[in-house]
C-alpha cells in the first residue's frame, strides 16, 4: 500500500497522482486517509499516557505493599483498577482506528512512477516498441479456432462440455506443444537466474491481500465456499508471499522466482471475437517471473525482465510490440507497466502475451516483507512481476503464424522439446 508518511509530505501530489489514475474524489480519499490517522494517532497519544499512568500506581502499590496503610493502599488498589479500564478503552479505540486506516489505505492504487504517460484510457498507453514482420494478410490465413478443429489439436466443444466456455482442451500434438512452451519458457527463465518454484493452486486471503489482488480483483477470483481460498489468477499471488512477513538480508536480494501454473479467472471479457477462441478463459496457463530487489536497482530490473520477456518471443520468431501502460491503465499494484502484446496474422489485431510491472514498495508494504542493510537499517524492497509468458495467445500466434497448406511448422526452438518439426492434418474426421 502506498506510504502514509508520503501521504502527509505530498498530500496534493499524492491526489493528483491518483486522480491520474482515475480514483475518484482523490483529494477526499487522501483527506480521509489523514483524518483517520489522526484519530488514530490522538488514541495512541491517550493510550500512551494512560498506560503510563497505570505504570506510575503499580510502582507506588508495590513500594507500599508491606505498608500498613492499609487505607492508601487499597485507594491506589482502587485507582489502579479505574485505570486498567482506561487503557483498555484507548486500546480499543487505537485498535478501531488503526483498522480504519487500514481499510481506507488498502482501497488506494498504486501511485503511478514518474515514467508513466498519463491517461485515462488504453488508448493513450504508449507504443515503444515493434518487432518483427507480420504475417502478409493477403495469404488469408486462418484464425487459430479454425486452425485448432482442422487439425484436432485444440477442442472447444469438449471443454464446454466438461466445464462451460473458457475451458479449451488440448489434444494430441496440441497438448505436446502446450507443454514444450512451458518447458521453454522455464528453462529459459533458469538460464537467466531465476529460481523455479512449484506452489500451492490455493491462497488464502491474507496471501491475496498482500499481492493487492484483494479487495480489487475479489469479483474476478475465484473462491471455495467452505473455505476462505481462492484459486490463484497468477503465480505471482503465491510468490510474492513467500518471503511475507520476514526480514531478508540485503545479501539474499535480487530474490528471483520463476513458476508454472494454471491461473484461474472468472471474468471473461467482452463478447465477439474479443473472448473467441483462446482470446479470453477462465482457465489458462502462465510462466511468471517474480523478482524481489533492493529499491535502487528495482527498474534496473525492470529493463532486465522486458528484455527477457522480448528474447522470449524473438526466439519463437513471433512479430510483437511493446506499450507502456498510461496511468488509468495500471493494474491495481503498479507502479509501471509494460505490455507485450504478439501480431495475430487469422485476426488481424495485436493480442497481449505479457505484462511486466514494478510494484515498488506497494506488496512489501502490504505482507509486511522488510529487508536488513548492511549497516543494519530495515526498509521495504521492490517486488516485481510479469508473464514470461502467457500461453493461449502465444500459442494462438504460432498457429496462426506458421500454419502452411498442409501443416504447421514448429519453431525450431520448440523442436527440442515436442520432438517434431511439424503438426499435421489428422488421416481421420473429427
Amino acid at each position: 500500500m502506498i506510504d502514509i508518511q508520503y501521504l502527509y509530505a505530498h498530500q496534493a501530489l499524492a491526489a493528483a497522482k491518483l486522480e491520474d489514475r482515475g480514483v475518484v474524489c482523490a483529494a477526499q480519499c487522501v483527506q480521509d486517509v489523514l483524518e483517520k490517522d489522526q484519530k488514530r494517532r490522538a488514541a495512541q497519544k491517550s493510550f500512551d499516557a494512560a498506560s503510563a499512568q497505570l505504570n506510575q500506581i503499580h510502582t507506588k502499590v508495590a513500594r507500599l505493599t508491606h505498608s500498613q496503610d492499609q487505607k492508601i493502599l487499597g485507594s491506589l488498589k482502587q485507582e489502579a483498577a479505574e485505570m486498567k479500564r482506561t487503557v483498555s478503552h484507548w486500546r480499543a479505540e487505537m485498535t478501531a482506528h488503526k483498522a480504519a486506516v487500514q481499510e481506507a489505505l488498502s482501497a488506494l492504487p498504486n501511485l503511478p512512477h514518474i515514467s508513466t504517460p498519463k491517461g485515462n484510457h488504453e488508448a493513450q498507453n504508449v507504443l515503444l516498441q515493434e518487432v518483427g514482420e507480420q504475417r502478409d494478410a493477403a495469404a488469408a490465413p486462418l484464425p487459430h479456432w479454425e486452425i485448432g478443429a482442422i487439425y484436432d489439436i485444440i477442442d472447444f466443444a469438449s471443454g464446454s462440455k466438461v466445464s462451460g466456455s473458457g475451458f479449451p482442451v488440448y489434444k494430441g500434438q496440441g497438448a505436446k506443444l502446450q507443454r514444450a512452451l512451458i518447458h521453454f519458457f522455464i528453462e529459459a527463465a533458469l538460464e537467466a537466474g531465476y529460481q523455479e518454484a512449484q506452489v500451492p493452486l490455493l491462497v488464502n486471503t491474507q496471501s491475496a491481500y498482500h499481492a493487492g489482488h484483494l479487495p480489487d480483483k475479489e469479483g474476478q477470483m475465484y473462491v471455495l465456499e467452505n473455505a476462505p481460498l481462492y484459486l490463484v489468477p497468477t503465480a505471482e499471488v503465491p510468490l510474492i508471499n513467500l518471503h511475507s512477513g520476514s526480514i531478508l538480508p540485503e545479501t539474499a536480494l535480487p530474490a528471483k522466482y520463476v513458476a508454472h501454473t494454471p491461473c484461474f479467472r472468472r471474468e471473461a471479457g467482452s463478447w465477439g471475437r474479443e473472448v473467441r477462441g483462446l482470446n479470453r478463459l477462465h482457465q489458462f496457463d502462465k510462466v511468471e517471473i517474480v523478482q524481489i530487489v533492493d529499491p535502487i536497482t528495482s527498474y534496473q530490473a525492470l529493463e532486465s525482465m522486458c528484455t527477457h520477456v522480448g528474447a522470449l518471443l524473438k526466439r519463437l520468431q513471433l512479430p510483437y510490440r511493446v506499450l507502456q501502460l498510461c496511468s488509468g491503465d495500471l493494474g491495481f499494484s503498479s507502479a509501471c507497466t509494460y505490455d507485450f502484446e504478439v501480431w495475430s496474422p487469422g485476426q488481424q489485431r495485436w493480442l497481449e502475451v505479457s505484462s511486466v510491472s514494478n510494484c515498488e514498495a506497494y506488496q512489501a508494504r502490504r505482507g509486511k516483507l522488510r529487508y536488513r542493510t548492511k549497516e543494519g537499517k530495515v526498509g521495504f524492497p521492490h517486488t516485481l512481476n510479469g508473464s514470461a509468458l502467457a500461453l493461449p495467445r502465444v500459442l494462438a500466434a504460432l498457429l496462426e503464424h506458421n500454419q502452411m497448406s498442409d501443416h504447421i511448422a514448429c519453431p525450431p526452438v520448440l523442436q527440442p522439446y515436442t520432438g517434431f518439426t511439424a503438426i499435421k492434418r489428422p488421416s481421420y474426421s473429427t
